[in-house]
């Protein structure tokens, strides 16, 4: 059956609609401002960030003592002017939105602003790539299964995700505006870990399996810390002022202290909530109060009942089972 044609007669009708909601819904539409970060730029940037982080196991094969360098510095370069533009955008919307500046109006450099940033970023990656090591080191030590440390770092989606929130903590502690969420977020959607660039995670840390795993923002999280799928550290409430709004940059999530080891689907709830150092949480326990260390919290267990259905021999069977 052919297409009508005089259905398309309706399409003009239909966009001038679409275009009055950029008027009546302006809160989700972007126009007429300068360009926000590109999301495609960001996602390549946390790519070749990782390639330097992790030399020989992402995309460039061959590489050696001897050409090293020059792929190093080539990344690195490209890597500065992709993070100036795109955290100059950041910066620049920013003061659009926060501070009601006039873009037009503006005599800042945001592009030398995003410069300084990015340069200081980029400092930081060799701390990075000691601060990495030891969390692949915990992720071979806390898992029996794991053959080795290229295992690691070629398979294991927490790794994956805390690489990246790493970066991304960076940025946030610079004050970088949608970036850190940005990459974050990704890393979410890529591995089913949900960690927020704004919390604080010591050495030694590993995500077992990972998926349905998620730490909020103002999460504080302490060294040699084991997490299974599905914990949650979130808030317990989100408190609100006398006009109803929330209340924003305050202590929401829990402190988890060194050497804790917190086990599959349990939730930990609360920024008055700290899990004391070297205590172990169970599967499935909800917690909202303080745990001493050296402690152990599990959901007592619960009563299984099995029942054993006679079978039914009513009906004569023939041998493959069909009746007489």
């Amino acid at each position: 059956m052919a297409s009508d044609l005089r259905l398309k007669e309706e399409l003009p009708a239909l966009t001038e609609e679409i275009v009055d909601t950029y008027a009546t819904v302006p809160t989700i539409n972007h126009l007429g401002h300068c360009p926000l970060p590109k999301h495609e730029e960001v996602i390549a940037a946390v790519q070749n960030l990782k390639d330097i982080l992790y030399p020989g196991y992402r995309r460039r094969e061959g590489l050696h003592i001897g050409n090293v360098t020059y792929h190093v510095g080539d990344l690195i370069d490209g890597l500065h002017d992709k993070l100036t533009t795109q955290i100059a955008r950041a910066l620049l919307h920013d003061a659009r939105v926060s501070r009601g500046i006039d873009p037009c109006q503006d005599k800042e450099d945001y592009a030398a602003r995003g410069q300084r940033i990015a340069i200081a970023f980029l400092n930081r990656l060799p701390d990075l790539r000691r601060l990495l090591a030891m969390d692949v080191q915990a992720a071979y030590d806390g898992d029996p299964a794991c053959k080795g440390l290229d295992e690691v770092i070629l398979c294991y989606p927490g790794l994956e995700a805390v690489t990246v929130y790493r970066l991304a903590h960076e940025l946030h502690r610079m004050d970088v505006p949608f970036i850190p969420r940005m990459m974050t977020e990704w890393a979410h959607k890529e591995t089913g870990i949900d960690i927020h660039p704004g919390a604080r995670i010591g050495h030694h840390f590993f995500i077992d399996h990972g998926t349905g795993v998620v730490v909020g923002e103002t999460t504080e999280i302490g060294n040699y810390v084991k997490l299974y799928q599905g914990v949650t550290l979130g808030a317990l409430s989100f408190p609100t002022d006398a006009d109803g709004n929330l209340i924003r940059h305050m202590k929401r999530h829990p402190t988890i202290e060194d050497r804790v080891v917190i086990y599959a689907n349990a939730t930990i709830l609360g920024g008055n909530t700290t899990i004391g150092h070297d205590a172990v949480i169970g599967s499935s326990v909800w917690l909202t109060q303080s745990v001493a260390p050296h402690t152990t919290v599990t959901i007592e267990k619960p009563g299984l009942q099995i029942r054993a259905e006679p079978p039914d021999t009513s009906a004569a069977l023939e041998p493959h089972g069909f009746q007489v």
